[in-house]
Order: C-alpha cells, then structure tokens, then sequence
C-alpha cells in the first residue's frame, strides 16, 4: 500500500444552501417538517423561495460541508460531487476552492441545475431543510477520479447521495477503489428521513463490510437496526463497522471501537443561533483528529469542538479559526 497524499476525499450532494430566517407561523403556514429535511422538485423550491424573506446564499452539502471543516483545521481534503453549469454551479465550485478543498468534477452540461436547498431557520434556532438536489443527483460512475479516491486516508460518503440509482452506484465503485488501495470509508446516514426507503441498501453495504467507520445519531440507529432499545441498536451496529459514532446532539457523543465505548459531554457555547451542519463539523472535526493519528476519545473531543462553532453563528461552516480551537 502506497503512503496516501491526501486526508481525505468526500462524496456527497454538491448544494448551494439558501439561509433565511422565519418565524413559527411560516413552517406551519407552508406545512414544513420543521427540524427536519424535505425533497423538493425544481418547481417547488421556485415557489418555496419566492415566499422566503431576505436569503443568505453560501456553498453547502453535508459532506462538502465536513471537507470545508476539515480544510479549516489544517487537513488536506478532496470533493467529488455533480453541479451544473450555471451560476450556482460556479458559486460551489468558487467556494470549494478557496476553502483549499481540492474539486475538480467537470459540471454537467445538460441536465437539471445545481442543487440547492432553502433553510428556514426559526427563533430557537432549528433548521428546516427544503432540498432540490437538482444536478448533484445525476453524479456517475464516469465522473469520478478513481486516482484522488486512491489517494486519500479515508473517503467519506453521506447518505443523502446514496438513495438514487445512479449515484448510489458511483458510492459503491468508490468504496471498491478505496478499499483495494487499502484505505478506510466512513459513512454517515445523514438525516433519518434519508433511511425510508433505503434501509435495505444501507444495512447490506454495512454488513457486507463496506463501511470502517460509521456516523449516526440515536434516531438514525434505532431507525437502522429496527429496535426501540437504542443499546441493542447499537450493539447491532458495532457488530458490523469497526468504528461507531453516535452523536447526541446537546447530549454529546458516544464512540465504540475495538472494544472501547467513550462517551462525551456536547461542547460548551455561548448561544445556539442556528443548528445546520452541526453533524457536519462533528464528522470533520472527528476525522481530522483521526488522519493525524488521534485515539477514540480526542476523536469525539474534536468533533464536538467543531460543531460547537458551527452552530453559534449562520451557516454550516466554520467562521472561527478552528485550527486554533481544536489545536490538532
């Protein structure tokens, strides 16, 4: 096995995120799973963000947003994922770039527009995601770059691209790259309502050993395995991926591997403005920590120290000097 080049490279949704803050009477108004996350065609986001007040526009995705983290604490990170030629397709790519985040996936020329996705974030700062994934669907197995895949320590896959057939099966090319250049793939769920549905095609590639390392929070597990007792659920689940990382929200974060359970207490900070990439950041800080050769418990630490950045100010990546912060 070669020494690898790079940290780490991602796959996931290529969004441009549309940030405008709401009140409760919008959600109810526009019958919006507040907390949660929503598919909409193009049409219905045209309508959704023609109701919307003043928007802030910034480059988004999960696990684009992790790779701006990881970027951010010093790490070296890559991004494979579809936008169009358009002018939001130009915006994530500008984005991705100055972050230092290698992106180099030519933009599809024919085909629906990038994706975007309208989040309204209420007084208690809860974020309700409307998501158009647009282009970002139509990634193939033809425009990855197998040797940037083979490159890096860990690929790191989000279950919001993993639903659909054609991407779905790009994620599972990819993890056959990475493996047989002897290279780790961490996987995260991403939001519960990406199980429905899915739930068959997640548990075979988990339990085929598809997955080193697997992020989820207690929802996410329960929902998984099929089980009420979230301990059973996780017992289940640490079967099957040698590393497992269950995050709590304000309760923090629990991590079992190779025996070991370590549990942590959420950061502590001074205000929550806006939860969106919260478990984000927690992956990005976690496998930061984990390419510089940390153990379980600093693992958490820092990925709890990066989502609680996140979530005090607008927007799902950092604006702190996270490098400073997590120290790594």
């Amino acid at each position: 096995m070669t020494k690898a080049s790079l940290d780490i490279v991602a796959m996931g949704d290529a969004i441009v995120d549309v940030i405008a803050n709401c009140d409760e009477e919008f959600i109810r108004a526009h019958n919006l799973p507040k907390g949660s996350m929503q598919l909409l065609t193009p049409a219905q986001a045209d309508e959704l963000y023609s109701a919307m007040g003043v928007a802030r526009e910034m480059s988004g995705g999960s696990a684009a947003n992790s790779m701006a983290g990881v970027a951010a604490m010093g790490g070296s990170a890559g991004f494979i994922g579809q936008v169009a030629e358009d002018q939001l397709g130009l915006i994530f790519e500008h984005d991705m770039h100055a972050l230092g985040v290698r992106f180099d996936t030519p933009p599809l020329l024919d085909g629906p527009p990038t994706g975007r996705c309208l989040i309204l974030v209420t007084p208690d700062g809860q974020r309700t995601m409307n998501t158009s994934p647009g282009a970002s669907h139509e990634l193939s197995t033809e425009a990855l770059d197998r040797q940037l895949i083979a490159s890096a320590s860990i690929l790191f896959l989000e279950g919001y691209l993993f639903g659909p057939a054609k991407p779905r099966a790009a994620m599972m090319d990819a993890i056959d790259v990475a493996h047989g250049a002897g290279r780790q793939v961490a996987f995260t769920l991403s939001e519960s309502v990406c199980i429905a549905g899915r739930k068959e095609s997640f548990s075979e590639m988990i339990g085929s050993g598809g997955v080193d390392l697997l992020f989820c929070n207690e929802d996410e597990a329960r929902q998984l395995t099929g089980r009420t007792d979230l301990e059973a659920s996780l017992n289940e689940l640490a079967a099957k991926v040698p590393t497992l990382v269950i995050t709590k929200g304000p309760d923090g974060a629990i991590g079992l591997e190779a025996g070991e359970r370590v549990a942590i207490p959420a950061a502590p900070v001074r205000q929550v403005v806006d939860t969106t990439g919260a478990g984000d950041l927690f992956a990005a800080g976690f496998l930061a920590a984990r390419c510089k050769g940390a153990g379980l418990e600093r693992c958490l630490w820092t990925g709890a120290i990066a989502a609680g950045e996140v979530i005090q100010h607008y927007g799902a990546r950092p604006i702190s000097d996270l490098k400073e912060l997590v120290k790594l």
